[in-house]
């Protein structure tokens, strides 16, 4: 006979944090949102963490390049997605860490015989508008001018005009030489009041540009995060069939953190993976698996050396694997009941591994809820999907803006790898649909909102980081007749009059 559990499983929108004790010093200006990502040993601190609880998903419609350093902009990681050919994901990991190191190489590069066709081809395909004119248009090559969008007027010009007819030449051009400190440059920038500062080697080659957006970014994002060597941390999704392959070319590109993709995570072929990074790399390169939604499945990835544990099967809104197969677990009890053994394993062990929840969140309070729960962070797709930083089209759809969403398990995405069980390279059946969000405009202000309402709602239980909510909350099953009640009732809302005439 099976094994019942006694308790039925539990979603988030069925608890309530009861407010705590707030001292007067328990203002949201004080709150510290910042948590481990990777595991690390009682009384030392994490090779890496975060300065906000939210990551991106691994998912085409989702998780690109652009969504990589908007999220680093913000202090948190966006994991690349790796449905995608190896080369593709190693480029798109490279495009974030050359984004922003204070010396830039230039991805914008061009010869002067080339035409004002060209420039604008190149502008579209970077979205940098400072292109560097070489001799050989590499980004390496002998500096001969550069090309801004000052130097022409796309009404007033031919798309044929040559480059060397309206770039500012090299002569015009004020430059640094090689050797020059960061802060050194910024002051030339700065005393010039220019945009973008060339750096260029003792034969006057490329070396690379310093741009003053770089100085003005990172004073309106405080929280940013970023390597030793001053680029924006990106993670990548790995899956368990090429993962010979397609790590050391990640690793090679620099992905600061890699994750297995897989809807459930407690199987051999994840263990099978997390050897090989640890046989090939040690420590050094750092791997979170999953999912799992019980205490067993965390221990399993823990003791194979995960560095950070996804929960959650089938609650994203974009999945159907409960439906299909009858797989899963309500998000909240799997969350609890893997903190639980994430703690257990800590006084066991002196190890403390993090624990990710994956899918399930609704509403910005479901992630105050699941860290109380226990988390160290939240993974969203649907959240990210509805910005301008996500990979997909926005669309007209009955006179709203919506942009696409697909779920990894759907036909759209072909990631058969993420449900793969050793079978054919196929997918046998769906477990995501192909969908619409509303859209939401930029991820910064959303972001900036939904994180306010975090810090807010951890004063209200005296908390000022993770780590005391964690310690400090109180959490209270809801009737269904309370959830009608925590909403707007018996009341004819304003903009539902209009209904009434």
């Amino acid at each position: 006979m099976a094994y019942f559990y006694e308790e039925p499983c539990h979603t988030f929108s069925e608890y309530l944090l009861v407010p705590g004790y707030s001292s007067a010093e328990c203002i949201p200006a004080n709150v510290s949102l910042k948590t481990p990502v990777v595991r690390f040993k009682k009384g030392e601190q994490p090779a890496l963490s975060m300065n906000i609880p939210m990551v991106s998903a691994i998912m085409q419609s989702v998780s690109n390049d652009n969504m990589a350093i908007a999220l680093a902009k913000e202090g948190g990681i966006s994991f690349l997605y790796g449905s995608q050919s190896i080369e593709n994901q190693a480029e798109m990991v490279r495009r974030v860490k050359r984004y922003k190191a204070g010396f830039v190489v230039s991805d914008s590069n061009i010869r002067m015989d080339q035409t004002l066709a060209d420039v604008l081809e190149l502008k579209r395909k970077t979205g940098h508008s400072t292109v560097a004119v070489t001799d050989d248009g590499t980004p390496n090559g002998h500096l001969l001018g550069i090309v801004t969008s000052r130097d022409y007027r796309i009404s007033r010009m031919s798309t044929e005009e040559k480059v060397f007819t309206f770039m500012t030449p090299i002569e015009k051009v004020i430059y640094a030489e090689e050797g020059v400190s960061l802060k050194e440059a910024n002051n030339i920038i700065w005393d010039n009041k220019l945009n973008a500062l060339p750096i260029i080697d003792k034969d006057k080659r490329l070396v690379a540009f310093v741009f003053r957006k770089d100085y003005d970014s990172h004073k309106g994002h405080p929280l940013e995060l970023l390597d030793s060597h001053k680029r924006y941390v990106v993670g990548a999704g790995v899956n368990t069939r090429d993962y010979e392959k397609r790590i050391p070319a990640l690793v090679d590109a620099g992905a600061d953190i890699l994750c297995i993709d897989s809807s459930e995570g407690y199987s051999e072929w994840q263990k099978r993976t997390i050897d090989y990074v640890r046989k090939t790399y040690g420590n050094k390169v750092k791997i979170g698996a999953g999912n799992v939604v019980d205490r067993e499945g965390f221990r399993f990835l823990a003791e194979a050396g995960a560095d950070f544990v996804k929960i959650g099967i089938g609650g994203g809104s974009i999945c159907i694997t409960r439906e299909t197969k009858g797989i899963g677990r309500g998000q909240a009890t799997a969350v609890i009941e893997v903190a639980k053994a994430r703690d257990e394993y800590f006084e066991e062990t002196g190890i403390y591994v993090p624990i990710c929840s994956d899918g399930g969140i609704v509403y910005d309070y479901h992630i105050t809820l699941a860290l109380a729960m226990g988390c160290d962070f939240c993974m969203l797709g649907r959240y990210f999907a509805r910005f301008d930083e996500s990979p997909t089209n926005k669309v007209m759809i009955n006179g709203n803006y919506m942009k696409e969403y697909w779920g990894e398990g759907s036909a759209r995405a072909r990631n058969w790898q993420r449900y793969d069980l050793g079978g054919d390279k196929k997918l046998s059946f769906e477990e995501g649909v192909d969908s619409y969000v509303p859209y939401a405009g930029s991820l910064h202000d959303n972001l900036a909102l939904t994180m306010s309402k975090t810090r807010s709602t951890m004063c209200n239980c005296g908390a000022l980081s993770i780590q005391e909510l964690q310690q400090k909350s109180r959490l209270t099953l809801v009737s269904s007749v309370s959830i009608v009640e925590g909403g707007a009732h018996d009341v004819v809302l304003k903009d539902d009059m209009h209904l009434m005439k």
